[in-house]
């Protein structure tokens, strides 16, 4: 077996069917290093997917060229035609040496393999009709060129499916329909791979013969692939087998449960149309389709899988849980939200798994606050059940592995009245879900070095004021309202920063421990104020300078807008629930559970009280912007 020239190579793939008759009969390719070879390795060169490592290659005492002449990979001329659908070489190369047709390369492909992976459904043809008019008996035909596998396993239709190539498989199909029934090396069959590549044609050619196989990886079929590509290929899968839908993978798992984590609805409601039972198939986990789509938070899918299968709701999994509990653990409110709104769906709000966990138990487990806050306003939520550990979902606020999380659920319990579960009260462990010391202490640090640079930014504008000085030393603008205002500003500024900066750093450090944190809120109380005037400050400085009303007025709004987005942002971020849940938390009288709290959490009030004040310093700061803007 020799290697093939490199201008028998370029003619065979361009198809040049007379130059490819001419060197097989002359062999000009193999003797001649004239402009003509020149030509064949320019050619080459501007061809793509060619090798160019066959270019130069010289046969020397060789009269012609072969049909039996390969490639690095062993494939022929008429892989090579093949490949490139060219029907009259394909011809002209099998009524030379009908050999070929059964040929294989090292990938065990045969040139039937090449078409079908290229798609050139006249190729496929030509190529089978060559074959019998060869000679070749009708079995073989069937077992070694149609039914040929390659290194994989794979026939030609497996190739022509998994591209998309719909003609092609077509005249596959028609040429040999039991194809649709063989899977290859990896037990896939030419369908799933039809479905994978979304070629509608591809899958309508083979569900077309009734004993096609639908087998895909992992014990999966061509459904379970089709409900996440396009709604086309379910109706046309579910019209030939119905029996799909209920058919599962490995994991038990069945295309609707596929469809319902996707959420897709009219997929759903076409799987549901042919198989309205499928809803009631679990996996091995005990989760139905509606599990799924709880998980992931599918409100639509939801709706629609209880519209069709109302009795569903019920489903428990392996561990007991419903579909709520599902969703309350991940927290998906939304589908929390649709439960507590349906009168039907009530029965699920206070249902225990078989752990005792409630879906109020598992929110507060996971910190999912916003699950948390709905079930609690819903008024439909007992909030003292047990789980079978005795404990009660303000029992697993422990959980929390984050301080705002901590914070939120323990506010929010303490409104809507949940209970501790009785205990000794000199056993309970303060909470230690996150190392609040270190985070004071880098925080110290990085808040002293603002501190610093507001005190130095204050400091430097009271000797460079503005309007400048006259040539007496003092401030032209010495007893303007705006300027006065300015001065008072930027001392306000100055005081408040560097007050911050001794509690940061110095009584940090030299006070006991208990009082440590009361130096650090301080000193963030005082560390805004001096943002808050010297922004102020900024724009007296202005005032006092301007003498256009409209530019002054736009000026006003300008900075109050800013103020004002940042305060509702910063509020946002640090409010520990609703403001009203937060007053009635700050001065609320169940003084039992509040104790409670402070032994387990002794920062949860002291954060709710100066979420408070910090809205009171914000509301006067802003009011003063508006008193400013007047008077300006």
């Amino acid at each position: 077996m020799s290697f093939m020239c490199s201008k028998l190579y370029i003619a065979a793939f361009e198809g040049r069917t007379e130059d490819v008759i001419r060197l097989l009969i002359t062999g000009s390719g193999h003797t001649h290093t004239t402009t003509a070879a020149t030509n064949g390795r320019s050619s080459l060169a501007a061809t793509p997917n060619v090798p160019t490592s066959f270019s130069g290659i010289h046969h020397p005492g060789r009269p012609s060229c072969s049909t039996r002449e390969v490639t690095a990979e062993r494939s022929t001329l008429l892989h090579i035609a093949a490949g490139q659908g060219h029907c009259d070489l394909i011809a002209d190369l099998c009524l030379r040496d009908s050999a070929l047709l059964c040929s294989a390369n090292s990938s065990l492909d045969t040139p039937l393999h090449a078409a079908a992976r290229s798609g050139h459904a006249d190729a496929v043809d030509a190529i089978v009709r060559l074959a019998r008019y060869s000679g070749v008996e009708e079995d073989t035909l069937r077992e070694t060129i149609l039914g040929g596998r390659n290194g994989d396993g794979d026939t030609a239709l497996h190739l022509a499916a998994r591209h998309g190539h719909g003609e092609a498989v077509d005249a596959l199909i028609r040429l040999a329909p039991e194809l649709a029934a063989d899977v290859n090396g990896a037990a896939v069959s030419p369908l799933y791979l039809a479905v994978m590549s979304g070629s509608a044609r591809a899958v309508e050619a083979i569900v077309g013969y009734d004993g096609a196989s639908a087998a895909g990886p992992m014990s999966q079929n061509a459904l379970h692939a089709a409900v996440l590509q396009r709604s086309e290929l379910v109706s046309l899968l579910l019209g030939w087998r119905p029996a799909l839908a209920t058919e599962t993978d490995r994991n038990q798992s069945s295309p609707l449960h596929f469809a319902s984590s996707d959420g897709d609805c009219s997929i759903i409601e076409e799987i549901l149309t042919h198989a309205p039972h499928s809803a009631y198939m679990q996996d091995s986990d005990g989760l139905s389709a509606l599990h799924a789509a709880a998980l992931m938070g599918n409100r639509p899918a939801v709706k629609s899988l209880l519209q069709f299968c109302p009795a569903t709701a019920d489903i428990r999994d392996n561990h007991g849980r419903s579909f709520l509990h599902a969703a309350s653990l991940r927290g998906h409110s939304s589908i929390v939200s649709h439960v507590i709104k349906n009168l039907v769906l009530e029965h699920l709000l206070n249902k225990q798994d078989r752990t005792g966990n409630t879906a109020l138990h598992l929110a507060v487990k996971a910190g999912e606050y916003n699950v948390v806050s709905k079930l609690l306003s819903s008024g439909k939520v007992q909030v003292h059940i047990m789980n079978n550990a005795g404990h009660t979902p303000s029992d697993l606020i422990e959980n929390s592995s984050a301080f705002s999380s901590m914070v939120r659920l323990a506010v929010n319990l303490y409104v809507y009245g949940a209970l501790f579960r009785p205990q000794r009260q000199d056993h309970i462990k303060e909470w230690a879900g996150q190392d609040i010391v270190k985070w004071r202490v880098a925080a110290s640090k990085n808040l002293a070095i603002v501190s610093t640079l507001v005190a130095t930014v204050a400091f430097s504008a009271a000797f460079n004021v503005p309007g400048s000085y006259g040539s007496d030393g003092k401030a032209n603008l010495n007893g303007n309202p705006m300027y006065n205002a300015f001065l008072v500003l930027d001392a306000a500024a100055v005081t408040t920063a560097v007050v911050a900066t001794i509690l940061l750093l110095v009584h940090g450090r030299a006070s006991r421990p208990h009082r440590i944190w009361f130096g650090f809120i301080l000193s963030i109380h005082f560390l805004w104020l001096s943002v808050l005037s010297m922004m102020l400050g900024f724009f007296t400085a202005i005032a006092a300078t301007s003498d256009k009303k409209p530019t002054l007025t736009a000026m006003s709004r300008l900075i109050y807008q800013g103020v004002y987005i940042l305060i509702v942002l910063l509020t946002c971020l640090i409010m520990p629930g609703s403001l009203r849940g937060v007053l009635s938390f700050v001065f609320g009288r169940q003084q039992h559970l509040k104790r409670r709290l402070n032994r387990q959490y002794p920062f949860v009030v002291i954060c709710a009280f100066n979420t408070l004040l910090f809205i009171v310093i914000n509301t006067v700061a802003l009011a003063a912007i508006e008193i400013t803007s007047d008077v300006a």
